[in-house]
């Protein structure tokens, strides 16, 4: 097992998880597992089972869908949040530019946890509805 204090910090400064409660981290905290990656490793690859969410908390990636480059990612940045709701398969491919640090939650975990703490499942909802904003060729709402 990890240090959740430090599990606590990397979360408390990511994006998704900025709005919520000493509790609600801490109960994050203690689901995650600390995972490394070698410099080309393919973390996730798309079209596989979306079971797991990952946040950076070293190195950096890079998101490709169907071969194109899509992004960059670095520390704090967090991918897999829509397989965690969904369980759909992978809609990119994320390879390791250098080696890498995150913490990963199993999908099964967070779901548990999403029934037990609401604002959980809401600040997801905000961060996804904020990513396809930036993404979609023309939202509307």
């Amino acid at each position: 097992m990890h240090d959740l204090q430090a599990s606590h910090v990397v979360l408390r400064r990511s994006h998704l998880f900025q709005g919520l409660s000493d509790r609600a981290l801490e109960a994050i905290g203690e689901l995650t597992e600390k995972v490394s990656f070698h410099r080309g490793d393919v973390i996730v690859a798309e079209g596989d089972v979306g079971d797991a969410f990952y946040l950076l908390t070293t190195g950096t990636a890079v998101v490709e869908q169907h071969g194109s480059r899509l992004r960059d990612l670095s520390e704090g940045d967090f991918f897999g949040e829509i397989s965690l709701i969904d369980g759909q398969p992978r809609t990119a491919t994320i390879t390791a530019t250098s080696p890498v640090e995150a913490l990963k939650v199993n999908r099964e975990h967070f779901q548990d946890l999403m029934d037990q703490h609401p604002s959980i499942r809401l600040e997801l909802m905000m961060a996804l509805t904020e990513r396809l904003r930036r993404v979609a060729p023309s939202p509307t709402d």
